[in-house]
């Protein structure tokens, strides 16, 4: 492995880990078929990341962790839901 998908798989690793601990945490804060919609898609990008990583695909896993934090943070940005402190 060359030392920039060395950088790139940690770096999905990190973001990965942190993502799934946040995740864990989610509250909805309203119902809605679209919140549950938006937090369903941060779980397949979560599947998606893990799926592109046992490929060895590092790009899409990347990309894919990229996707969901971003739900992740748009929904609390919009207090739409909540995840614990500290995550």
């Amino acid at each position: 492995m060359d030392p920039a998908e060395e950088r790139l798989l940690a770096e999905t690793e990190k973001w990965l880990s942190r993502l799934e601990e946040k995740a864990a945490s989610m509250k909805a804060l309203k119902k809605s078929k679209e919140l549950d919609n938006s937090m369903e898609n941060i779980s397949a990008y979560i599947e998606d990341c893990r799926h592109f990583l046992s490929q060895k695909d590092y790009i899409n896993a990347f990309e894919a962790v990229v996707y969901a934090w971003g739900i992740l943070e748009t929904l609390e940005r919009l207090k739409l839901i909540e995840c614990k402190k500290g995550t």
